[in-house]
């Protein structure tokens, strides 16, 4: 099952690697590789990414920064096609990102010699904005009856799902809270109505879909092959500053 129905869908710029994600899927589906071993996999992937920049090997960092988002999709596809959805996973993956995200700016920071505190805010300001793209594109699926592994408002631990433990959950959900519970205030203050309003049209779901992290990681990785790897920082600090952009024109118009 898809994300969203067909008719709703829009053009998800994070979401390029999905369709090798899918053929990914479809051929492990009839053997025994779970979506965990997938999500292993994407961490394999993100952690080599991150020795390829401290070594200055940046188009291999590139390759496998890529093809980490695609394997954070193959997972979620597997789960689909397997039909095995499960908030283990969602939140193993979730937390999995986040201290990626984390070890890849300090990886940045290293081979620039970039301020630490400008580094430690733009990872700041890249997971507000993959808060945001979250929050506005879960309300959708909620809204269209789509997957609903994700949550709108993650303040309760959920009750396992077939074929996973309430232990393993509960576990998971503390460890993402601890994590992700900032976040989600500082977004859900900032914007507390958005499930109340209008549906989001396409084209601002569209230009949301920039602070997806498939994107985030794409622009990482072009930085880098491009050798403006001393303007990564940077950017991802003015970048931030379009949350309010987005938010005033959904408050505004939607």
């Amino acid at each position: 099952m898809s994300k969203l129905p067909k008719e709703h869908k829009f053009i998800d710029l994070s979401d390029y690697g999905r369709p090798i994600a899918k053929v990914i899927a479809n051929a492990l589906k009839n053997t025994s590789f779970t979506p965990i071993h997938v999500t292993i996999g994407f961490i394999i992937s993100g952690l080599i990414a991150i020795y390829c920049i401290l070594n200055g090997e940046f188009w291999f960092a590139a390759f496998f920064l890529i093809f980490k988002s695609i394997l954070d999709a193959a997972d979620g596809e597997l789960a689909r096609v397997k039909k095995t959805p499960s908030y283990t996973g969602r939140y193993l993956d979730s937390i999995a990102d986040i201290i990626l995200n984390l070890i890849i700016f300090i990886a940045i920071w290293h081979i620039t010699s970039s301020n630490i505190w400008l580094t430690i805010l733009a990872f700041f300001g890249l997971q507000l904005q993959g808060t945001l793209y979250n929050y506005y594109y879960v309300i959708l699926r909620n809204k269209f009856d789509g997957d609903t592994t994700s949550r709108v408002f993650e303040d309760k631990t959920p009750i396992a799902l077939t074929g996973e433990k309430q232990k393993h959950v509960n576990i998971l959900f503390a460890i993402y809270k601890f994590f992700y519970g900032g976040f989600d205030q500082i977004i859900y203050k900032l914007d507390h109505n958005a499930s109340k309003g209008k549906i989001f049209p396409n084209w601002l779901m569209t230009s949301i879909s920039t602070f997806g992290l498939g994107f985030q990681l794409l622009i990482i990785a072009i930085m880098l092959v491009l050798d403006l790897k001393q303007y990564i920082i940077p950017f991802f600090l003015v970048y931030t500053l379009m949350v309010f952009v987005f938010i005033g024109i959904r408050k505004l118009r939607y």
